[in-house]
């Protein structure tokens, strides 16, 4: 299958599996100014249908390049803008959203951080299911389904993981094999491999497609995160799920817009954040829609730890969070805590089908207790 990538007028590298799928940027990590003139996102009105015309008539009327274009997810562009045109570009009756660049992250894990394993089942040879899989209701089989990891990317030799659909794309590096780790373990609580060794995902044997979008480091820029929101957009199908345990300072109306989008087709399932904090002052978790799914972090106990954020809305459901083991960069395996582990639990979930709740989370400081997904 051709897949394809949001139409690119400057930066020309290839850097995935898939055809015609640029990078944002050659680096390792990208860059969100460039010379005196910083990275805007600009983001058209639903009545302009020729998206390319439109952002090639604006270009040059204004002076600069398009760096990428976006046609499906928030529709429009992302360019350096002289300053002295910036308020030009922001009063066209055409645009909607006009904002500058800034860092993206992964959401960092925390607490429980111990040494990767040798390999998947290594000291002892069998299978491992993560008491959190048991929690939401078991593994199912998720062959022929498809998650899209908006991440750090994915370790595509990982032997218990199915990365063997052309689907990886990096917007962070030059390739979309995870450095970093995260990506790796989020894809493996939603879909390791039933084999009986290592681990299993709640959709065992899914597809997990690395849409790469944070570097080794774990950081990135919002233009990065839009293109990746972008190109599951261009390739997602209508039962698939995508992914995004990462987060921004602050608000970004442009990846709000991008999700609400994208949503139409496929499901988006974001983690809440580890701030302690209201969900709804970050940006990606505080996007609502009918298929998107923000989630908070139980422990065992049914528990949020001190650490999720909270608020309903923008969270639909907590899962498990916290000492939570699943594949990891290197072949292996790891125990990490955050809502980005309990993200991946609901979007195992969906990719099978329906979701269900099972109890309700105590210790929600908000005093609303948030449902606990089950199958």
């Amino acid at each position: 299958m051709q897949y394809r990538a949001g139409t690119l007028m400057v930066v020309t590298v290839l850097a995935a599996a898939c055809s015609e799928s640029p990078t944002a940027n050659p680096a390792n990590e990208p860059a969100f100014t460039f010379g005196q003139a910083p990275i805007h996102l600009v983001t058209f009105r639903d009545e302009v249908s020729d998206v390319a015309g439109t952002a090639s008539d604006m270009a040059r009327a204004h002076g600069f390049a398009i760096r990428f274009l976006r046609t499906h997810a928030a529709r429009g562009f992302s360019a350096m803008i002289p300053p002295g045109q910036l308020d030009a570009v922001r009063n066209d009756p055409r645009v909607l959203i006009v904002e500058r660049d800034g860092p993206v992250s992964l959401i960092q894990p925390v607490a429980d951080k111990r040494p990767s394993s040798g390999g998947p089942g290594s000291g002892g040879g069998g299978q491992v299911v993560p008491w959190g899989v048991e929690r939401v209701g078991g593994a199912g089989n998720g062959t022929g389904k498809t998650a899209w990891i908006i991440d750090t990317g994915i370790d595509l030799d990982h032997p218990d993981l199915n990365t063997s659909r052309n689907c990886h794309i990096s917007f962070a590096s030059n390739s979309p094999d995870d450095k970093n780790g995260h990506g790796t373990h989020v894809a493996g609580t939603i879909a390791a491999l039933n084999n009986g060794t290592g681990v299993v995902g709640i959709a065992a044997g899914a597809w997990v497609c690395a849409v790469q979008v944070l570097g080794a480091s774990g950081s990135g820029t919002w233009e990065s995160v839009l293109n990746g929101v972008e190109f599951v957009a261009a390739n997602g199908a209508g039962g698939d799920v995508a992914n995004m345990s990462l987060g921004g300072a602050g608000s970004n109306a442009t990846l709000e817009q991008a999700i609400r989008d994208a949503s139409q087709t496929v499901k988006f399932v974001i983690a809440a954040g580890n701030d302690g904090d209201f969900a709804g002052n970050y940006t990606p978790s505080r996007v609502n829609g009918p298929n998107v799914f923000t989630v908070s972090a139980i422990d065992s106990k049914g528990c949020m730890p001190s650490w999720s954020n909270y608020g309903n809305p923008p969270v639909d459901y907590a899962a498990p969070g916290v000492s939570i083991l699943s594949t990891y960069k290197g072949g292996g395996t790891r125990t990490l805590s955050g809502t980005s582990m309990a993200a991946p639990h609901v979007a195992g979930i969906l990719l099978l089908g329906s979701l269900h709740t099972d109890g309700n989370a105590c210790n929600d400081p908000d005093g609303n207790a948030d449902a606990i997904a089950h199958r």
